[in-house]
């Protein structure tokens, strides 16, 4: 993949995953913000911050949540960035942690 690609796909399933955040933070405990390619999740109770962001030089878009770094790769049967080791797809680890840190299920 060239990084034209990475970029149109990693800007794709940011925004998508952004929209999926912002009306569920119309109901949890959670802020979301989408910032120069970046997407950042706030929580006041407990307080954490979780960081989406895309690394082009690797074609991988990165989680920071929970203390833990989380590198997902393209699957282009899946058609979505997933994490190698369990096959979730971004928005799935997303809403895992979430539902981790509120401490009840979300849905994205």
């Amino acid at each position: 993949m060239d990084d034209q690609e990475f970029k149109k796909l990693a800007d794709e399933s940011l925004t998508s995953l952004y929209k999926k955040l912002a009306a569920a933070s119309d109901v949890a405990e959670f802020e979301v913000d989408f910032n120069s390619g970046a997407l950042a999740i706030e929580f006041e109770s407990p307080p954490a911050k979780f960081v989406i962001s895309p690394n082009a030089p690797v074609s991988q878009i990165w989680v920071s949540a929970h203390s833990k770094s989380y590198k997902l790769d393209w699957d282009s049967v899946e058609s979505a960035f997933v994490l190698p080791a369990t096959g979730q797809s971004l928005t799935e680890l997303i809403q895992e942690a979430i539902a981790k840190q509120l401490g009840e299920e979300v849905s994205l």
